[in-house]
């Protein structure tokens, strides 16, 4: 189990050629913005494999944006959270690592090489930290921005982890380390279950930075109390969930000494 914390790159030459990459986006009524974001992650994701966006029951031109800028398309019939949609996405993607980015445009996509470039040999995933790199401003409020400290701050607590960016949506997972079923998270509380999930199994998380950009259209779903309990309650429930498996662990193991 590890964090580490990387330096901001700008390539993907460290990133082993012939490695398949998935990209899974939740879309929730992002019809302006989700066709640049797909046509960015095109244009910047080497070994890209396919880019599955899954609507999660908007009532705008969502689905039909995404498809025509290149995207396959899930759609869900109604709204069902952020976590939900992406875990229909990961359920159909076919790569050996799996990326995530949001659709509302605030990520960059030209900076996809630099978390693949991280990638390396013996690191499980690789997180885009924006309090590692900037937050440009009007990219996020004073609430939301002690939010996410507050929630990180508690998340190294609970873990024994010295992360930055607890809740930020842009990372790679190599795909064979997450496993669907083992996931339960419903709407944003999916980014802190990515990151329990990773380091319960000893993966290594490593952390860049990247930039966060104002959101050009629209508004976020995330409703800071209700969202940030759900967070919280995740991230201490999968605490408890790890001491369990520990402890069942250390009784098999008594258990066949005494055999």
């Amino acid at each position: 189990m590890g964090i580490r914390k990387g330096r901001k790159t700008t390539g993907a030459a460290t990133f082993v050629a012939g490695t398949s990459v998935s990209f899974v986006i939740a879309a929730f009524n992002e019809g302006p913005m989700v066709g640049r974001v797909v046509e960015g992650v095109r244009a910047h994701t080497p070994g890209l494999a396919e880019v599955i966006v899954v609507d999660d029951g908007s009532s705008d031109d969502t689905t039909e944006v995404a498809e025509l800028a290149g995207a396959r398309v899930i759609r869900l019939g109604l709204n069902r959270g952020k976590g939900e949609a992406l875990r229909a996405g990961i359920r159909e993607a076919v790569g050996e690592v799996l990326m995530f980015i949001d659709a509302d445009g605030q990520d960059d996509p030209a900076e996809i090489p630099s978390l693949l470039r991280a990638l390396t040999p013996g690191v499980t995933m690789v997180v885009g930290s924006r309090f590692l790199g900037v937050f440009l401003e009007g990219s996020v409020t004073p609430l939301h921005r002690l939010g996410n400290q507050f929630l990180t701050r508690a998340f190294n607590l609970l873990y024994g982890t010295s992360l930055t960016d607890l809740e930020a949506g842009f990372r790679a997972i190599r795909s064979s380390a997450l496993h669907v079923l083992d996931m339960k998270a419903v709407r944003y509380e999916v980014e802190a279950e990515f990151t329990l999930l990773v380091l319960r199994s000893g993966g290594r998380v490593v952390e860049v930075p990247v930039t966060r950009a104002p959101r050009p259209y629209g508004r976020s779903a995330f409703r800071s109390f209700r969202d940030g309990s759900r967070i919280l309650a995740r991230m201490v429930v999968g605490r408890l969930e790890t001491m369990r498996m520990s402890v069942r662990a250390i009784r098999s193991v008594a258990e066949d000494d005494v055999r």
